[in-house]
């Protein structure tokens, strides 16, 4: 974070620690924002935030958007490795690494050639 920005977060903090507790208990005001997107995707997006708890469809949009801003050294390859080794994980397609020793001769033992 550059020093500009981090002294105008440091003002802010300083300042929303400062007010009045009615004034920090109001939420700041919100935008509508727009967005245009296949009913397709809106699909996937509406079933998504359904799975994973969220309360509504912009609940979870803003999350999104919060992830993408905290975290913008993911890039949409390394969110679909993690994607693909989460399913992995969840269909029980991995091997715990002493499986793998095993299997391959490394942890001390003979390996089995009729596997």
């Amino acid at each position: 974070m550059n020093r500009g920005r981090t002294e105008r977060r440091n003002a802010y903090l300083y300042t929303k620690s400062t007010q009045s507790m009615s004034e920090a208990e109001s939420p700041p005001e919100k935008t509508t924002v727009n967005i245009r997107m296949t009913e397709t995707f809106l699909e996937d997006v509406d079933t998504t935030w359904e799975d994973q708890g969220f309360n509504s469809r912009s609940e979870f949009i803003r999350a999104v958007l919060r992830d993408a801003l905290k975290h913008p050294d993911f890039n949409r390859a390394d969110l679909k490795a993690m994607l693909t080794s989460e399913q992995e994980i969840r269909g029980e397609r991995t091997h715990s690494s002493d499986d793998v020793k095993a299997r391959y001769g490394l942890d001390g033992t003979a390996r089995n050639s009729d596997e």
